[in-house]
């Protein structure tokens, strides 16, 4: 046997207990891990609380998590993996646990850190999707609502790499630290469009809202076109004739390899906020409840 968190009623993060389960049996294709890290996404804390019930319904009990990385402890058939390989990638079942199962795990570098190669998976394949679907293109102007949390800021650096001009809304605590990642930062609250109206004088060609703080008819107007906005974050995406971006889905599955190489090359930098045990799952779900964060929190068993 071995423990995991689990919970197995919706609640508050007080839901969350140290259980003992079985280890899970890798499927064709699957690999087991040792997990070494796993990061803490909203979608966690979304589905704990019930609130996305209706569609993900919990089978309980629940192991929460998306993305794990560690040590290959088991391999299924057909996996092209070896025992003791270094790996990371989306979890199936859960990764808030001793192990975990990867579908189409990746390698990680020995310049990787676990904690960044846990945290990149979820929130480096979203931004990429992203901008795919966006179709943005270099020389273009993109503005990121968001640009200092952990979607925001992979998207930011993504787009700078392909040559867009990136205006990003954040905090007043973020405008440095999205300074420095290649975008130019206003101020979000009171008066955002008229501050992002002055620093692209030209217009704005395309709008990722990673937010979720009701700038969608705002967004909409400035590039005069719903289909030139999308939003990972703002329920009410329909209602404005706007996209909303949810899955996994990254053409294929290409991107987290490169995902990998560039943050490996220190070209793409994950910030990692908070390390907590794997006991204090519902510790990092208060904090990150409770405070905006810059960057990910991860569990290490």
């Amino acid at each position: 046997m071995s423990h995991a968190m689990t919970f197995s009623e919706y609640g508050t993060p007080e839901v969350l207990r140290l259980s003992e389960v079985a280890p899970p049996e890798p499927g064709p294709g699957q690999v087991r891990i040792r997990v070494r890290a796993a990061s803490v996404n909203p979608l966690d804390m979304k589905i704990r609380s019930g609130l996305m019930a209706g569609t993900v319904p919990a089978r309980f009990p629940v192991i929460p998590g998306l993305d794990a990385a560690g040590v290959v402890d088991a391999v299924g058939e057909g996996a092209e993996r070896t025992v003791g390989d270094e790996v990371l990638g989306a979890t199936v079942g859960g990764s808030y646990g001793e192990y975990a199962l990867l579908d189409g795990p990746v390698t990680k570098p020995e310049a990787l850190s676990w904690e960044v190669a846990a945290s990149l998976v979820t929130v480096g394949r979203t931004a990429f999707r992203v901008l795919h679907q966006l179709g943005v293109q270099s020389g273009q102007t993109l503005l990121v609502h968001g640009a200092g949390g952990s979607v925001g800021c992979i998207a930011v650096q993504l787009a700078v790499a392909r040559g867009i001009s990136v205006i990003g809304t954040v905090g007043e605590h973020d405008i440095e630290r999205v300074t420095v990642l290649g975008a130019t930062a206003v101020r979000y609250g009171d008066g955002w469009m008229e501050r992002v109206r002055g620093a692209a004088p030209e217009g704005v060609d395309f709008v990722f809202d990673a937010s979720g703080a009701g700038v969608l008819a705002d967004s909409v107007a400035l590039t005069g076109d719903s289909a030139r906005v999308i939003t990972i974050a703002d329920m009410s995406a329909a209602q404005h004739g706007v996209r909303f971006s949810a899955g996994a889905a990254d053409q294929g599955g290409e991107s987290l390899p490169e995902l990998v190489r560039l943050a490996a090359d220190g070209k793409l930098i994950v910030p990692i906020w908070r390390i907590y045990r794997l006991t204090d799952a519902a510790q990092a779900h208060t904090d990150l409840e409770a405070h905006r964060n810059q960057g990910k929190a991860v569990l290490m068993p």
